[in-house]
Parts: C-alpha cells; sequence; structure tokens
C-alpha cells in the first residue's frame, strides 16, 4: 500500500525555505525559533507568490521527484519543478496512440464524463436526505436529470457531442447548488469568481489539479495528453481530464460542508474594484487545513474493494488509467463514491 505522505503549503510572504540535512528548514523573520520538517514525510511543495525557495532544496527536490508548484495569490497554478521525467516512455507512446485514435480517444472520454456525472449525482442525492420535501424532490428531480445524461453520454458518437452532454449537466447542477446552501449563486463565475462560494471552489480546483498533475507525473504519464480535454497549449489537459471525477465530492462537497456550518467568514475573502472575490491570507490557511484535512479521509473504491484516503485516489486512478493504455485492463474505470 503507497503511503500518505504530506503536501508542504506555504502562503505566508517572506517566508523562506532552506535544505538542512534531510529535512526542510522554514524560516520567516517575525516568526523566531527553529521550523524543521523531514524531507521524507513530505511528497510535495506549494508555495504562493512572496515564498522563496533555495536553490539547494530545488535540487534535491528535482533530485528525489519531489515536486514543487508556484502559485498566485488567488489560487492560480505558476510553475512547477519536479526533476527528470520518470516512468516509461512506452506508456507515453500509448498514451498519445490512444489520442490519435478517435474510438479510443472517444471511450475514455465517455468514462470520465461518466464518472464526474455519476458522483455529482451521488452529492445531489446525499444532501437532498436534509432537505424538507419540496426542495428534496427538486434535487431528485436534478439527479434524475443526470442518470437521463449517464445514458445519452454512454450513446454520443462523437467528441463534441458528449462535451454538450457534459456542459449541460454541469449548468444544471450549479443551479441547483443554490437549493443546498443559501450561500451559492446559481451558476458558475471564475476568471475572476464574483462571490465568496464560487472564489473557494476555483481555489479547491486549483489543489485539485496540483494533486492530479503529480499523481499523472508518478504514474509515468504526460499530464499535457488528455481525452476530453485534448491537447491544448500551456494546459495540463489530462490532468483536468482526470479532476473531472473528483471535483463533486472531494472539492465541492468541502466547500459546500464549510459554508452550511458558517466556517467561512467576511475576514476569509475580499472583493476588488472590479467586483472580483480572492481569498484572504487567513482565508487562504484555513482552507488549505481543511483541505489537508479532507485529504485523509478514506473513501470505497469499488474497483480495489477497499478504502483508500482522498489524497491517493488521483495517483490509483492514474494507474488504473495507466493499466488500460498498456492493454492491461479493456477498460478504464473511474472513481465513483459509493
Amino acid at each position: 500500500m503507497t503511503e500518505l505522505l504530506r503536501t508542504l503549503f506555504v502562503t505566508t510572504p517572506g517566508t523562506s525555505l532552506h535544505l538542512e540535512g534531510d529535512t526542510v528548514r522554514i524560516y520567516h523573520p517575525d516568526k523566531p525559533g527553529r521550523h524543521v520538517l523531514p524531507l521524507l514525510r513530505i511528497e510535495h511543495i506549494v508555495v504562493w507568490n512572496g515564498v522563496d525557495v533555495s536553490d539547494d532544496l530545488i535540487m534535491r527536490s528535482a533530485e528525489d521527484h519531489r515536486g514543487i508548484t508556484w502559485m498566485s495569490r488567488n489560487g492560480r497554478f505558476l510553475a512547477r519543478v519536479t526533476g527528470n521525467q520518470s516512468g516509461n516512455p512506452l506508456l507515453r507512446l500509448e498514451q498519445t496512440r490512444a489520442y490519435d485514435d478517435p474510438q479510443r480517444r472517444l471511450s475514455i472520454a465517455r468514462t470520465i464524463v461518466a464518472g464526474k456525472l455519476q458522483n455529482y449525482r451521488q452529492l445531489l442525492l446525499r444532501a437532498a436526505r436534509d432537505l424538507e420535501p419540496p426542495q428534496r424532490e427538486e434535487i431528485r428531480a436534478v439527479a434524475a436529470t443526470h442518470a437521463e445524461s449517464l445514458t445519452a453520454a454512454a450513446r454520443a458518437s462523437t467528441l463534441t457531442e458528449l462535451l454538450g452532454i457534459e456542459g449541460n449537466a454541469a449548468r444544471t447542477y450549479f443551479q441547483a447548488l443554490p437549493k443546498l446552501t443559501p450561500y451559492a449563486p446559481a451558476g458558475r463565475t471564475r476568471r475572476p469568481p464574483q462571490d465568496a462560494f464560487n472564489c473557494l471552489l476555483s481555489f479547491g480546483y486549483g489543489m485539485l489539479r496540483v494533486a492530479t498533475t503529480g499523481a499523472l507525473e508518478q504514474a509515468g504519464l504526460d499530464p499535457c495528453i488528455g481525452y476530453l480535454h485534448g491537447v491544448r497549449p500551456g494546459k495540463p489537459s489530462l490532468a483536468l481530464d482526470l479532476m473531472e471525477e473528483f471535483r463533486p465530492l472531494l472539492v465541492d462537497r468541502l466547500v459546500l460542508t464549510l459554508f452550511n456550518r458558517k466556517q467561512i467568514t467576511s475576514a476569509h475573502t475580499i472583493t476588488d474594484p472590479a467586483g472580483g472575490v480572492a481569498l484572504t491570507d487567513e482565508g487562504r490557511k484555513f482552507f488549505l487545513n481543511e483541505w489537508s484535512k479532507a485529504r485523509e479521509r478514506p473513501w470505497l473504491h469499488r474497483e480495489l474493494g477497499r478504502d483508500v484516503p482522498a489524497a491517493l485516489l488521483p495517483l490509483t486512478q492514474a494507474r488504473l488509467l495507466s493499466r488500460h493504455l498498456r492493454g492491461d485492463r479493456p477498460l478504464y474505470t473511474p472513481w465513483i463514491a459509493s
């Protein structure tokens, strides 16, 4: 079983990270004392603008295949260092061959969409249990439309048709979220988000993108050659593909819970003059703490027949996709929550 390692998140401007033997030393002039963490227990390092990483720590992390990711203050991906690419190049050749084969590409894309729609339904049906009868039936009706979308997706004969089905299902889903919490608007806004709810969703998706990209690299796959999202310059399309089945239950569910428990306050977000909403330093630290705790939660994996921590689900699915591409499995099976 793969050991569950930590991701080190460093958000405070003025902080610097240094290599000290087999540890990372965290220094900030306003925080006296010696703060070190063993590198052996750290899988990934994520830092924000204003945080310095020493050259020797970057070199050591690259040597150990420990990723370092730089993010903007609002959670936008800036850069990533991973060291020498690992994995079998023959696997990446098969990944490219599957992309070049329209039917193989469509088959994988269908399963990705199926996983996302099934997990949409899981979230909605679970949440509906706690609602009063009128809203409960409305949410169940939305879940029923997603069941119809699943059937339509399985029959989609082109990628364009499949993307249309997925897009309509996503719009219906986000329009239903205000029935689950009074803090959610009817619809998704981004670049920039126009409200606190969408702000946390975007930030959570950014963290999920970091996790899925790292998982694909660890499995020996190229994060930039996707099937649903295709190949786009500067986009980790396969990471965006793999994220789809995780978005509803690993990010959306967490954000809904934080708002419904009234844990998100006015101190956690700030609105700029143009109406865009971003996390404050306090909000960023709070969400990352909750995100880290949620990553430890075990979820049943039907294919494996056992519980898997949320943090290891992307790697588990990346390995299943690798086995399919190599021909060891007839189909890629998405993760669907039970």
